[in-house]
């Protein structure tokens, strides 16, 4: 059926559902990418004799741009379009990879994998899912998002254990040329199959009742994304956001993905058990994630967040008790807990973010998730000192369970809004409530 104007309602059979489905096979491509460190760490120190805190310094600049980029990620969009950039992307994580094979010093894993892989997982990650949904969809947007959301848990846990498998009998080279190789195999499904909009293909978009045009590139996003910044962090709230989301990161990112499998490879537990073990972490993320939303909507998310702090804090303190050769009852009692809890903070966080910054909102939640990814930044280089230095990581898990109790008091420390600004969304696409991770 056609409108007045020629355009086909496309009720069944859109092509927005094949758009969305190529966007999240990138975005479960780059979610691979953003746990490799954490199983690297082992092969790299026994091959090349280098230190934790060298491996662990291009996790972090791996980190800071993952984190840096996502708030341009939509001016790029924008400017240059959807397709280009997720091209651009997979080939500089694929050419980041690749080039890992065959460094031989350790500032070359952190140009390579901190640099390349870093600007490239973070032009898929906070902004492109959003971006899609918001150009391509209007009924099911609720939905879209969650399914893309969860792509970056969902590349976890379907590569892994794979790739740890594949790094435990043969070598972590052949792990990085695999992943590389699935990463140069998107690209072209992506050039074939992902269009900026729905007017390229003569549609509108999914639900729709009106045929939208396709806007002009736009040249001031990114003068607009630092304007935001720049006028957000005259305030308090946005300032005491960024410091408990910089505990996040650090709690979570920094420390579990990046540190996890090697600290519990010291007690004698297998890598590929341990990187087992964070893939439940991240199926329990899904839930949480979901369960969080649904009491956000409900409880005053200042409080969500002291509760999911604490337990968090709580949970850190006590796992090098739980550490094993084995996985326990208690270890998998920890592993539930802390996947419920890992993504719990993002819904509550975007709900302040749009309580105090109004149609800003995406934009100042972009800048917010750059200050999560420099503390996760800041806990991966921190976690491999302290490895080098006390021969363990139980320094580290006490002291991020501290700093999660001193998030869980700025959290209340935050003030409501006298007047809630506007909330009318502009041309920005809104964040999705699981890149948090994913670094994720």
């Amino acid at each position: 059926m056609e409108d007045t104007t020629g355009h086909p309602r496309n009720a069944q059979g859109h092509r927005a559902w094949w758009v969305a489905a190529v966007a999240g096979l990138a975005i479960v491509v780059a979610g691979a990418f953003s746990t490799m460190p954490g199983i690297l760490q082992g092969p790299l120190h026994r091959e090349f004799h280098w230190s934790r805190g060298s491996i662990g310094l291009a996790a972090s600049v791996n980190m800071v741009l993952y984190g840096v980029t996502a708030p341009f990620a939509a001016a790029l969009m924008d400017r240059f379009g959807i397709r280009r950039v997720v091209v651009a992307a997979l080939s500089a994580v694929a050419g980041g990879a690749l080039l890992t094979t065959v460094m031989n010093a350790s500032w070359q894993f952190t140009l390579f994998w901190g640099f390349l892989v870093g600007l490239g997982t973070g032009s898929l990650a906070m902004t492109f899912g959003a971006t899609v949904t918001n150009r391509w969809f209007v009924q099911r947007r609720g939905l879209v998002t969650g399914m893309l959301s969860s792509g970056s848990v969902l590349g976890q846990l379907v590569f892994l254990p794979a790739l740890s498998w594949t790094i435990d009998h043969y070598d972590w080279r052949p792990a990085l040329i695999t992943l590389a190789l699935v990463a140069l195999a998107t690209a072209p499904l992506v050039r074939l199959t992902l269009r900026d909009h729905p007017a390229d293909l003569g549609q509108r978009p999914y639900g729709s009742d009106a045929f939208v045009p396709k806007p002009p590139p736009v040249t001031g996003a990114a003068r607009r994304t630092v304007t935001v910044l720049r006028d957000s962090a005259r305030t308090r709230p946005f300032w005491l956001l960024a410091a408990l989301f910089a505990i996040c990161g650090a709690s979570t990112n920094g420390i579990m993905w990046t540190h996890f499998a090697p600290a519990a490879h010291d007690h004698g537990m297998p890598v590929t058990t341990a990187s087992t073990l964070l893939a439940v972490i991240g199926v329990f993320n899904v839930a949480g994630t979901i369960g969080s939303g649904w009491l956000t909507d409900r409880v005053d998310a200042r409080r969500l967040l002291a509760v999911f702090f604490t337990l968090r804090g709580v949970l850190l303190v006590t796992l090098p008790l739980l550490m094993a050769a084995t996985v326990n009852p208690p270890m998998m009692v920890f592993v539930v807990v802390f996947g419920l809890l890992d993504l719990a903070t993002v819904p509550p966080v975007i709900a302040l973010c749009r309580q105090f910054h109004g149609a800003d909102s995406a934009i100042v939640f972009g800048w917010t998730n750059a200050a999560h990814q420099v503390g996760a930044a800041l806990a991966a280089l921190l976690g491999g000192v302290a490895r080098d230095a006390f021969g363990s990581y139980d320094f580290v898990w006490v002291l991020l369970g501290a700093a999660c109790a001193a998030a869980a008091l700025l959290a209340l420390v935050i003030q409501r809004p006298s007047a809630p600004r506007s909330t009318e969304l502009r041309d920005t696409p809104v964040p999705s409530t699981a890149d948090c991770a994913t670094g994720r």
